[in-house]
């Protein structure tokens, strides 16, 4: 029996702290709004104009 424990550490970078959940075995995930929020205070529009990105566009098409 596998039990995949779930981490949760924050990392710091260019003085921005950002969240990184780790399960075990499994992926890890580091959060896009944590990194979003480095560039504006407004991390949704950040990310929104993100996913608008051409070449974003291609690469979840993928």
């Amino acid at each position: 029996m596998s039990t995949n424990k779930e981490y949760k550490v924050t990392i710091n970078a260019n003085g921005s702290e950002i969240s990184i959940v780790s399960k075990g075995n499994e992926d890890d995930y580091i959060s896009l709004t944590d990194i979003a929020k480095y560039k504006s205070d407004e991390s949704n529009d950040v990310i929104r104009n993100w996913l608008r990105n051409k070449d974003i566009i291609e690469f979840l098409g993928l």
